[in-house]
């Protein structure tokens, strides 16, 4: 079962989770939900196109100008309180790799905390535990936040099954699962961890696609999967397409994710993610067809 503020997931139940950049320079939408309504018109519009959760970001993940922490509370905390008023079952996820400002959106609301850069900064599952909320644990190869990979390598792998260029998957798994299990020691609960194999954070575009291939050694740990897929450098590069032409390449690697047991799914295009979750789940024996007329008349 996955927990997460006041809803709980069954087994085969995917979760979109929807992203909502609060910043000037995203690499996606170049800041089109830095300002407050056209940021509240996005949560308005991903919840009725089936998202359960909102993701609400501060700093740009790439290199850019420097936000500190003050900063990142600024355009954080003061939305996620607004959304929980207007959107009070809705689940409300920050990006943030800082302790101070995890403390800050969860007295303001926020049900869970997404660590995208690896638990670079301890503190921040100490949060988590001290208010109750979930926590992403994500593999992120040892890079620092805001930074972009160089030659990055990793250990021969230990098991025949990471056939790929490198080790990836398996240092993937020592990392968020050492990090799931540090998380559940110190409290947080363990209905609400989720384990992300960080597609493109400290990788190639070799590194992600092997860890798509092998996303099943993850979601057989029992650990919920979550995958940030969208519109990604490995996308990009796999397919050759600037960023607003990866849309066909996302879908494809969310249905893989999907066959291979993923639970959560953090994404830009909502009602598209959906249709793939929906078509998949069908495919798998979990959702019957919306209609069932064909051949029955």
């Amino acid at each position: 079962m996955l927990r997460l503020g006041t809803r709980e997931f069954g087994e085969h139940e995917p979760v979109i989770m929807a992203i909502v950049n609060r910043t000037p320079d995203s690499f996606y939408d170049r800041g089109a939900t830095f300002r407050d309504e056209p940021a509240l018109d996005r949560v308005e519009q991903a919840v009725a196109e089936g998202a359960a959760i909102i993701d609400i970001g501060g700093v740009k993940a790439g290199p850019g100008d420097e936000v500190t922490a003050e900063e990142e509370v600024r355009r954080t905390v003061g939305f996620v309180a607004e959304v929980r008023r207007r959107w009070p079952d809705v689940v409300i996820s920050v990006d943030t790799w800082r302790h101070e400002v995890g403390e800050a959106v969860c007295e303001a609301g926020a049900d869970l905390l997404n660590d995208a850069w690896g638990g670079v900064d301890p503190r921040l599952a100490e949060v988590a535990a001290r208010y109750g909320t979930g926590l992403v644990c994500t593999h992120a190869g040892g890079a620092e936040p805001r930074t972009r990979p160089h030659r990055t390598v990793y250990a021969p792998p230990e098991r025949a099954r990471d056939s790929g260029p490198s080790g990836v998957v398996d240092d993937i798994l020592r990392v968020t699962l050492g990090l799931a299990e540090r998380a559940a020691g110190l409290g947080v609960r363990r209905d609400g961890i989720l384990i992300d194999p960080g597609h493109d954070f400290g990788k190639s575009t070799r590194h992600s696609l092997q860890a798509t291939r092998e996303l099943g050694r993850m979601t057989e740990t029992g650990w919920p999967v979550l995958v940030s897929l969208s519109n990604k450098d490995f996308v990009g590069e796999t397919l050759d397409r600037p960023v607003k032409e990866r849309l066909l390449g996302t879908l494809a690697t969310t249905a893989v994710s999907a066959w291979l047991g993923a639970r959560v799914y953090r994404v830009h295009e909502v009602a598209e993610t959906r249709q793939v979750l929906e078509m998949v789940a069908s495919i798998a024996g979990h959702r019957p067809p919306a209609v069932a007329r064909r051949g029955l008349a």
